[in-house]
């Protein structure tokens, strides 16, 4: 029987991928980005154990809810891919269940996504932090190719991407980087969109509950400006840019 470790589920609309979303929560991460909102997520350690079956219960409770809005099921974290035959799993039963699938990931670890997982996957929200090599590390702990890598992967396979590029100042804000990411992201058709995500400090209470200091707590968020200028550079490459 497969199982997994999960932090919690939870319903949410327009922000997980299309319609209204049941959305399934991942323990454990293998980054460690300075302005990750979901610090209870980091270690499989602090997730509680389920199965496929006890997460297809709880999803179907949910179906004709989430259906009629026209949203299905989302894999988040944490990470999904670190635990990835129960990711896999996840997604079969959903996809036998008529239900939309999303993964939401960093990419880090795309290669264990197989071919089977990726075939029950409708839509890919993928996480590219950085396109500087360097700030990429500095940010996230980890290495950009990877990410990278899967991108092509996931283009050469023909499955939909959404592109998610958080904004934070001084740290992922420099024109030049963006407007590589820009032009990488251009030359994948897959593409569907590319999401802007202003940095927020909302996760700041979870890392004082838990002792740990918040890296970018006098980090300001970016200003409307600012928010404007990326967006516009991501048009420019003629990208549908949230």
């Amino acid at each position: 029987m497969t199982t997994g470790r999960i932090h919690s589920w939870d319903l949410s609309t327009g922000v997980d991928g299309p319609g209204t979303r049941f959305v399934l929560f991942f323990s454990g991460c293998p980054l460690r980005c300075l302005y990750c909102a979901n610090p209870d997520t980091w270690h499989m350690r602090d997730g509680r154990e389920v199965t496929v079956d006890e997460v297809m219960a709880e999803i179907e409770k949910y179906r004709s809810f989430v259906t009629t809005a026209g949203g299905g099921v989302t894999l988040t974290g944490g990470e999904p891919l670190l635990q990835s035959a129960f990711a896999s799993a996840v997604l079969r039963r959903c996809k036998e269940a008529g239900l939309h699938t999303a993964l939401d990931t960093s990419g880090f670890l795309g290669a264990r996504a197989t071919d089977e997982l990726l075939a029950d996957t409708d839509l890919v929200l993928l996480d590219i932090k950085s396109f500087d090599v360097n700030t990429y590390r500095a940010l996230t702990g980890g290495e950009l190719s990877p990410t990278l890598n899967f991108a092509t992967r996931l283009d050469r396979l023909g499955i939909p991407m959404w592109i998610r590029y958080v904004l934070v100042p001084s740290w992922t804000d420099a024109p030049d980087p963006i407007d590589g990411l820009a032009q990488f992201v251009a030359g994948l058709p897959a593409v569907q969109r590319v999401d802007i995500l202003p940095f927020h400090k909302l996760g700041a209470s979870k890392y004082a509950s838990l002792g740990i200091p918040f890296p970018l707590e006098k980090t300001p968020r970016p200003s409307a400006e600012l928010i404007e200028r990326v967006r516009g550079q991501f048009r420019a490459r003629g990208l549908a840019v949230h």
